[in-house]
Parts: C-alpha cells; sequence; structure tokens
C-alpha cells in the first residue's frame, strides 16, 4: 500500500487545490457563508457550481471530453473529490443523475440518447433521479409490480415507486419495470428514461423525521413513453439495472456524516460528566476509540482501493465492506454525541442546537445511508456470497414465472 502521491498526481492534487482556493470557500471559513434557505436557492447554487466545474474540466472528469467530461483518469476524479471535500461547495443533487443514472444511459442508451443527454447533465442543466424501490418489493428489486404493455410504438406505464430521491425536482429519470409475468422476476424486466413532467406521473414528497423531505412516491398512471426511450433490448431490463446498481454502489458507498471522531474528541473535551471532562471517563473514551479503529479501518481500505486505482489496477473485493462499516458508525457516533449533549442533543432548531444540531441531524439521517445502495442485509449477503464464497441463501420463486411466485397479502 502507497500512502503517497506520484509525481504526477502531487502536480494535479496542486492544480485542483489551487482552483478551489479561487472559486470556492473553505468549510473552516464558510461558518458565516450564506447558505441555501429554499430548494429554490439550493438547485440554483448546485447548477451554477457544477457549470463552473464542467467549464474548467473538472465535473465527470473520466468521462470522455466529448461528452462533456475531464477526459482524466480514475485517480485524477478520487483527488478531485478528496480535495473538493474540504470546500462548502453545493452539488448533491447531481449524485444520482450523474453517478447512476447517466452512467446507465452512456452504456445501454443509443447515440442518440447520448447526444441528448450526457452533456447537459454534466453542466448541470438537467437533473436525473432512480426509480426502482416499490412498497411490495423491499429489498428485492426484482420484485417489482410497476408493469408496462406495449401499444403500437409505444408502452403505457402503470404503477408505484417509493423512496425516490430528489424526485421532486428532477427533469428525468429512469425506471424499471416489468414487461413481462409470464417468465421468472430477473428475466420479464425493461428499463426506460422517462421525462418526470409527462402526464401522468405524479411525485409526492415523503415527510422524515428529521424535518427534510427528499424521499418521494411516484405514480405512474398511463404514462405513455415511447419505445425509442427503452434502454437495452426489451426482457434485459435486470442487465440494464446491474449497471446502475455497480455505480450506486460507487455513488453512496462513501458517504459520510457531519461529525466524525475528532469532532466527537472535541465534544468529549467541552462537555463535563459529574464535573469532569467527559473525555476523562473511561466508557467514553472506550466508545471513542472503538470508532478511531474502524474511522482507520475505512481510511487504509479506501488507501487500498486508491493504490490499485493509481497503479491502473481495479480494485478488490474488500471495498465492499465500506458501506455496512461506514453508514452503522455514523447512526451510532451521532447517537453519542446526542446523549453527550443530554437536553441539547433533541432540540431540533440548528440556531438554538448545540454544534448547530450536527450530531442529531447525523443520527436521523444516517438510517437512509443504511438503505441506500443497498441495505446492510444485502450487503452482508454479497460479501458472504461473493467474498467469502459461502452458500446462498435459499430463493423458491428463483425459476418460478413471476405470476405464479408466492406473494404475501
Amino acid at each position: 500500500m502507497d500512502f503517497n502521491d506520484t509525481p504526477e498526481e502531487a502536480k494535479y492534487r496542486a492544480e485542483v487545490r489551487a482552483w478551489l482556493d479561487k472559486n470556492a470557500i473553505r468549510k473552516s471559513d464558510a461558518k458565516d457563508a450564506e447558505q441555501s434557505k429554499t430548494l429554490e436557492d439550493l438547485l440554483k447554487r448546485s447548477k451554477a457550481w457544477q457549470a463552473k466545474k464542467a467549464e474548467n474540466g473538472y465535473a465527470c472528469i473520466t468521462w470522455p471530453k466529448e461528452w462533456g467530461g475531464g477526459g482524466g483518469t480514475t485517480i485524477n476524479n478520487v483527488i478531485y473529490g478528496q480535495e473538493e471535500s474540504n470546500y462548502a461547495v453545493t452539488g448533491s443533487v447531481f449524485a444520482i443523475g450523474l453517478g447512476m443514472c447517466i452512467p446507465t444511459v452512456m452504456y445501454w442508451g443509443s447515440d442518440e440518447h447520448k447526444e441528448r443527454f450526457v452533456k447537459p447533465a454534466v453542466r448541470g442543466d438537467e437533473i436525473w433521479c432512480q426509480l426502482f424501490s416499490e412498497p411490495a418489493g423491499g429489498s428485492d428489486v426484482a420484485g417489482l409490480r410497476t408493469r408496462a404493455e406495449k401499444d403500437g410504438d409505444e408502452w403505457v406505464i402503470n404503477g408505484q415507486k417509493v423512496w425516490t430521491s430528489g424526485a421532486h425536482y428532477c427533469d428525468y429519470g429512469i425506471v424499471l419495470v416489468r414487461t413481462d409475468p409470464n417468465v421468472p422476476k430477473h428475466k420479464g424486466l425493461t428499463m426506460f428514461w422517462v421525462d418526470m413532467k409527462s402526464a401522468g406521473v405524479e411525485v409526492r414528497p415523503i415527510k422524515q423525521m428529521s424535518g427534510d423531505a427528499n424521499f418521494n412516491e411516484v405514480f405512474f398512471t398511463n404514462v405513455r413513453v415511447h419505445d425509442n426511450q427503452r434502454l437495452g433490448n426489451t426482457g434485459d431490463g435486470w442487465k440494464v439495472a446491474l449497471t446502475t446498481l455497480m455505480n450506486e454502489r460507487l455513488a453512496v458507498g462513501g458517504s459520510q456524516g457531519n461529525a466524525d471522531v475528532a469532532e466527537l474528541i472535541k465534544l468529549a473535551r467541552d462537555t463535563e460528566i459529574d464535573g469532569k471532562p467527559a473525555i476523562s471517563n473511561g466508557a467514553v473514551r472506550e466508545r471513542i476509540a472503538d470508532w478511531y479503529v474502524q474511522a482507520q479501518g475505512l481510511k487504509f481500505t479506501r488507501l487500498r482501493t486508491l493504490t490499485a486505482l493509481s497503479k491502473g489496477e481495479t480494485p478488490g473485493p474488500e471495498s465492499s465492506i465500506s458501506k455496512i462499516i461506514a453508514a452503522k458508525k455514523m447512526q451510532d457516533l451521532g447517537s453519542f454525541g446526542m446523549d453527550l449533549q443530554d437536553m441539547g442533543g433533541i432540540i431540533r432548531d440548528r440556531n438554538m442546537s448545540p454544534e448547530e444540531g450536527a450530531y442529531t441531524e447525523q443520527w436521523m439521517g444516517a438510517a437512509g445511508y443504511r438503505i441506500a445502495g443497498g441495505t446492510d442485509e444485502i450487503l452482508r449477503n454479497i460479501v458472504a456470497e461473493r467474498v467469502l464464497g459461502m452458500p446462498s441463501d435459499i430463493r423458491v420463486d428463483k425459476d418460478l414465472p413471476f405470476n405464479q411466485a408466492p406473494k404475501g397479502k
């Protein structure tokens, strides 16, 4: 494992840092900077920052320049992400589109699709969402029931999706539907791109316990899509979906909370238990030590990945465990920080809450990270079966036609 940049990587890092210093504000200096107060303002700021990155070759760094990308290497992309994380910039509204949807369009779409959608997405002109999860499917994506029926050159979609992040402000989405119920569930699926402003598409935000409403229910009622909106062949939707899901693991796997071990140590020094700094309490120190060990494990696992990328190699399966550890650590650390803040930890008003409610927000938001991009249970199965070589779960419906498979009432 190599912890240092090569000379070429160090030069690129310096260039990135210089550009960011000129065009953005460091987080350490951003406490009093103007923040987005409304969704409209967030979208405006995000689009402006995305456009500026695209203009300077820092948006979608690994994508070909002819599609609006930077034409750089994977390690260039990693270095930029590391450096940008130190600055108070917006842009999370593009994570799903650029991290999952557009890569799927680029791989499975026609030349017409790529010409129409890739560059506008890179520039931040259009925002995309992913329409997979359903109320009756749970973590079983292939168990979806939203159907599409052929009508001439068009397909008519009816059904419901749920937990669709950002659907209320997105322009387009990729939707996985069932086009043939007479074959096993993985074989009767097809993927389409859909205009979220189409007649029959209804988006209903879901109010979360954090007060936010970024997840949505999406209803399709006789929504018509042309056959040329299909991605891949009819019935190959699962293959197309795997492209999206693999990119999703990369897009959400490294999600981090607002507070980590360093912030928790500071809180423990500034907080008292029985008249003494909390940091002197053995139980507090033990918990912090556990999370420090986890943080170092995640750090060095990422460094192993970076070392492989730097050498032009494909990272190994060890990176599969990162999301399992990171999401739970994020939630547990947030809960412990709230406990240390005593009654201050339950205050929802960021202007009144200690640390501007960082631990409260982290604790409530972390539950979503344990679901998004694969639940803890699904990821443990993947690690067990594909990394450790353990026997697969018994799947009684695997070879049955979908319309004959047992369904819960």
